[in-house]
């Protein structure tokens, strides 16, 4: 009598973390909704009326997104839907607490902003379902390198045809769907470009003519590309005085610039022309000097009051370590829309505190992490140029953005990702993390097993007495 037992050679694939996103998910919709019913009781003493509403909402829409990534991405980073889904739904009840406000909701100003906001939310949720399912690969992008840089040029340019708002000329206006700024959607289509023009030429760009006090320094023909590029964005401050969109722009090719070559010089020039661009144009652009003057004196006296940068630092110190609690700060003070799109910030730090203030910051932290993430394990030269382009550029604008709020830098008008109001930014950073996803998905996917060899198959039977 004998017996047999066959052990089979199998391939076993990585996990894919989808479920450990679905866990994140549930706090990622429960924080925010506990933060609605804060609100309401602080502001009026009882529950909002919507906040059933606002709940399923947002965990329906939180739902759609992460059934597309288990079907389309499964692979994918399991923590950057949940981040953004966060960010997002805390964003809209800053939002909807600061509609509370009858002094900055007026319809001069545009009325209340979180019904708007969460028609955009769910916009930008859309386009991050259509990125999921018809990328199929972010390969495919590399073909578009040179029509992408062309498009992002329109998209730069078309605000100039439009009147200026607020000082700056970064909005265009379209018949029944109303202000846009295309700039949000160039710095994607952008990155798109540099990472297929840097793939290209990295090599060219990486060579050195001689060294000077222990850097390499470029070769003459190779400064241009970078001087073009500073040139375009010293021309977008000028023409549409656009402090925010220059920086960014810049910023971001050097950037990737620095990664494609690995030559710290690149960023010396980098720093050297942003920083002689700007010093020019902030001393002789109206609007951008009179930002850069509300920044060294926040406490000049205007109109009888003191700048919107002092009231931000009034509201930071009087929010302490832990907040005066949701619904119970004075961040309204500081005027006009600015609470809920260049300062939201002060109200974040006025009445959720400094540790309030911090945790979001290290939510921001955490998913620029995890793009870099990514493009350390791309196993493309592209993917990795783009997803650290898009990395870059969206701590790049956190940066900015936070600087500005906190007094570290002139503000530059540009809006915090997903917390603040704008229907371009929320939109175009849900297209964002798409595509990091879909690039963290081709990155982490197993390789497939190999074909079965016939001349392998004793091998893979083992057969005992």
């Amino acid at each position: 009598m004998s017996a047999s037992n066959t052990t089979t050679i199998t391939s076993i694939g990585a996990p894919n973390r989808r479920n450990t996103e679905l866990a994140l998910l549930l706090f990622a919709v429960a924080i925010p909704t506990y933060a609605f019913a804060d609100a309401g009781l602080a502001k009026h003493g009882s529950v909002p009326a919507g906040l059933a509403e606002y709940g399923l909402g947002l965990g329906f829409l939180a739902g759609i997104a992460h059934l597309l990534v288990r079907k389309f991405a499964p692979y994918s980073d399991p923590l950057m839907l949940p981040i953004a889904t966060l960010l997002n739904g805390l964003g809209l009840v800053l939002i909807w607490r600061l509609d509370q406000e009858p002094s900055i909701t007026t319809p001069q100003l545009g009325g209340a902003m979180a019904p708007k906001q969460l028609i955009w939310s769910a916009l930008g949720l859309a386009l991050f379902a259509g990125v999921l399912v018809f990328l199929k690969d972010h390969r495919i992008l590399q073909r578009y390198t040179y029509i992408s840089m062309f498009l992002a040029l329109l998209l730069l340019v078309s605000p100039i045809f439009f009147p200026a708002r607020y000082g700056a000329r970064i909005w265009i206006t379209l018949p029944g769907i109303g202000s846009l700024q295309p700039g949000e959607f160039a710095k994607i289509i952008i990155t798109v470009f540099f990472s297929g023009y840097l793939m290209v030429k990295r090599d060219a760009l990486a060579l050195a003519s001689r060294r000077f006090m222990g850097l390499y320094l470029p070769r003459g023909r190779d400064l241009g590309p970078i001087l073009v590029i500073w040139a375009m964005s010293m021309l977008i401050l000028v023409f549409e005085t656009d402090l925010g969109t220059s920086l960014l722009f810049f910023g971001l090719f050097v950037i990737m610039l620095y990664v494609a070559t690995e030559r710290t010089s690149w960023i010396v020039f980098g720093l050297v022309l942003s920083g002689a661009g700007a010093f020019v144009v902030g001393s002789t652009e109206p609007h951008v000097k009179v930002r850069v003057q509300d920044w060294l004196h926040p406490l000049a006296l205007q109109n009888g009051g003191v700048t919107e940068t002092a009231q931000s630092m009034y509201a930071f110190g009087s929010g302490g370590l832990f907040g005066s609690g949701l619904g119970q700060g004075y961040s309204r003070l500081i005027g006009g829309i600015a609470p809920k799109s260049d300062y939201i910030l002060a109200t974040v730090g006025e009445e959720l505190g400094l540790a309030g203030l911090m945790a979001i910051l290290l939510l921001y932290a955490l998913l620029i992490e995890r793009g870099i993430r990514t493009a350390l394990a791309a196993r493309d030269p592209f993917g990795k140029l783009l997803a650290i382009g898009l990395s870059g550029g969206f701590a790049l604008q956190v940066f900015v953005v936070a600087g500005g709020v906190t007094g570290l830098i002139p503000l530059t008008g540009m809006t915090m990702p997903f917390l603040a109001q704008g229907g371009s930014s929320v939109i175009a950073n849900w297209a964002l993390v798409a595509i990091l996803l879909r690039i963290s998905d081709t990155a982490r996917r197993p390789a497939p097993a190999p074909a079965p060899s016939p001349d392998a198959e004793a091998t893979q039977v083992v057969r005992t007495q």
